[in-house]
């Protein structure tokens, strides 16, 4: 396969990742804004979701990190 091939490879992945993590963003923050002021366990729960959000992105780049090292080294 050819560098520019691997390179599309990659590109797409990132673009997958960057989009997934924006589209589950935008949606918790509608979500967040139907939540009433004095709702304290429903607004702790919208918290952790967007943090799963956040540590799941840096687990999907962590997984790009390992597909380039393959697609550059293999």
């Amino acid at each position: 396969m050819s560098l520019g091939g691997k390179l599309a490879i990659v590109f797409c992945a990132f673009l997958a990742v960057l989009a997934t993590v924006i589209w589950m963003s935008f949606r918790e923050r509608r979500l967040s804004k139907e939540i009433a002021d004095d709702d304290i366990p429903a607004q702790h729960a919208q918290d952790a979701r967007v943090m799963t959000i956040v540590f799941s992105a840096i687990l999907g780049g962590m997984l790009l990190t390992v597909l380039v090292a393959w697609l550059v080294f293999f």
